[in-house]
């Protein structure tokens, strides 16, 4: 009897050993050891390169395990609709706790988390008192650590009271200056002076082009971002949509910059943001109006590229490099894809971390933080795999954010040896103050304006092209570029997308519909003024 029982329980115990068996060498058991939740977007490759060093260098620290739980729910915009959601269900519930007289209402939820409500200068009581009360809790959502995507949403946490000080600066001062980690480079804040965000990884924004698709086109490959915009590429474009896509907002935020700072050049100070407004926006139509495919994610772009999808489009330079390198490796050294810094138009931004308030395990989670901006962390971001402080599998293929790293001792290991994001980035300033206060309402505008009216907007690009193009109808071409939020009304048009305490969510999506159907009109004008040579 014995004998059949373990003979016929032998299957479920070798189902169980299996996973233990197989383990990562790294990985700890799933019995005790400490945790830490992360939020992030970043790939399985870059979850599972730094969770493999980091367990290694806890361990060494400590004597025991780590895990580290990553969730990965979508794109950047979708992690910060979360938290805010999140924060908003569990400071609900410590209100209601701490206030039972007083019931939470659509004043409190306007006000906890709004930046905008001074604690020592609020005049409404009620507002006053749900700032201060949540800034001084420690209020969390089970979640220790924001991880990607890019400085606007980790700066829009941080001044809701999501992001806390991390602490890194007092642990490591010598860290933070121009020879290691600048403050910012060409007028792009790279940490919060407050420590509530650390970028710990750089980026820049280019062009990926099939060489091709583009010989068949007849026409040359594109090398600035005004040559997406031009008639050759109809219909042979892959964007990604900055709705979903941080990253993807954050080049077209570039393209208008660019778009501003020639603006300047022709028109002085005082004209040219306006018009460099309305040109980069322009610009931003006819390259969406180019677009054959739409991803959700900013790193299928070139991989639709390489494939000969599309003829073009904007990336990441690490997903472009990192699939040109891969095209080259596969078609015997003649790449199906080449990625270009766009001339004149590239800025370099930081990929972030940050500490979350009230996180479960502070303590890990700031020592995981101090890791990241460490040479031993920083060093895995570019380090060829199996070398010396490289990833065990995979290239990440992402410059490091530490400056001193870019020397020959780190470099000669590295996947990109030649790339230096500070030089590439030398002659491109990022004006903040023309646009980082409407991050959020370029990202809205370009829905409004382009992506939810997509349809109405290729057919009138598409009879303007077939008319001769913008210079043979002229009012044809005048109606399509009209935008409904000249710069000078930019402040109102973001305030106006916030929620308060007199304007309802549904009041928002009601001024967003009214851009919307506004953009329809002009369009459909634009296509019979087109179609009357016009």
């Amino acid at each position: 009897m014995l004998k059949r029982a373990l003979l016929a329980a032998l299957p479920l115990l070798i189902l169980l050993a299996v996973p233990v068996l197989l383990r990562p060498k790294d990985a700890p058991l799933l019995s005790g050891g400490d945790r830490l939740v992360i939020l992030t977007p970043h790939a399985e490759a870059v979850r599972s390169e730094f969770a493999t060093a980091f367990r290694r260098h806890y361990r060494a620290r400590h004597g025991r395990d780590i895990t580290l739980d990553f969730r990965n729910m979508g794109g950047t915009s979708d992690i910060v609709r979360y938290i805010a959601d999140r924060y908003e269900a569990e400071f609900r519930r410590f209100w209601t706790a701490a206030h039972p007289d007083t019931p939470w209402s659509s004043t409190i939820a306007a006000a906890f988390s709004n930046h905008r409500v001074d604690p020592e200068r609020e005049s409404d009581p009620l507002r006053r008192l749900a700032r201060q009360e949540f800034l001084a809790s420690d209020c969390g959502i089970g979640v220790d650590i924001f991880w990607g995507g890019g400085t606007y949403d980790h700066n829009k946490q941080a001044r809701r009271g999501f992001g806390v000080d991390a602490g890194t600066q007092r642990r490591h001062p010598e860290w933070f200056t121009d020879a290691v980690i600048p403050a910012a480079f060409g007028g792009e804040p790279f940490y919060d002076p407050a420590g509530r965000y650390y970028g710990v990884c750089l980026a820049s924004f280019g062009i990926c082009a099939n060489p091709d698709r583009i010989g068949e086109m007849g026409c040359a490959e594109p090398r600035s971002w005004h040559d997406l915009g031009k008639a050759d590429f109809f219909n042979t474009l892959v964007i990604a949509d900055p709705t979903k896509s941080g990253s993807a907002n954050k080049c077209f935020e570039s393209i208008l910059q660019q778009c501003m700072n020639e603006a300047v050049l022709r028109y002085g100070e005082t004209r040219g943001p306006a018009i460099g407004w309305q040109d980069g926006f322009n610009l931003i139509k006819r390259i969406v109006a180019n677009a054959r495919t739409m991803t959700d994610s900013a790193s299928k772009v070139p991989r639709d590229i390489a494939a000969g999808n599309a003829a073009a489009g904007m990336a990441i330079d690490t997903y472009g490099l990192s699939e040109q390198d891969w095209s080259e490796l596969i078609f015997d050294g003649t790449p199906h894809i080449r990625y270009y810094p766009p001339l004149g138009g590239t800025a370099v931004s930081a990929d972030p971390v940050q500490l979350l308030r009230g996180a479960p395990n502070r303590q890990a989670a700031e020592e995981f933080i101090d890791f990241l901006l460490s040479v031993e962390g920083q060093l895995l971001w570019n380090t060829r795999p199996g070398l010396p402080g490289g990833p065990v599998k995979h290239a990440l293929r992402r410059p490091p954010i530490r400056r001193d790293l870019y020397q020959p001792r780190y470099t000669a290991n590295f996947t990109d040896p030649d790339y230096n994001p500070y030089l590439a980035g030398a002659g491109f300033t990022y004006r903040a103050e023309w646009t980082s206060p409407y991050f959020g309402l370029i990202r809205v505008m370009i829905r409004c304006l382009a992506l939810d009216v997509q349809q109405e907007m290729r057919t009138a690009w598409r009879a303007i092209l077939d008319a001769g193009g913008p210079e043979r109808v002229p009012q044809a071409a005048a109606a399509f570029d009209e935008i409904p939020i000249p710069y000078q009304e930019a402040g109102a048009a973001a305030e106006s997308l916030n929620v308060t305490a007199t304007r309802t969510m549904l009041d928002v999506i009601d001024i967003q519909r009214s851009w919307s159907e506004k953009a329809v009109e002009q369009y459909r004008r634009a296509a019979r003024l087109a179609q009357e040579n016009k």
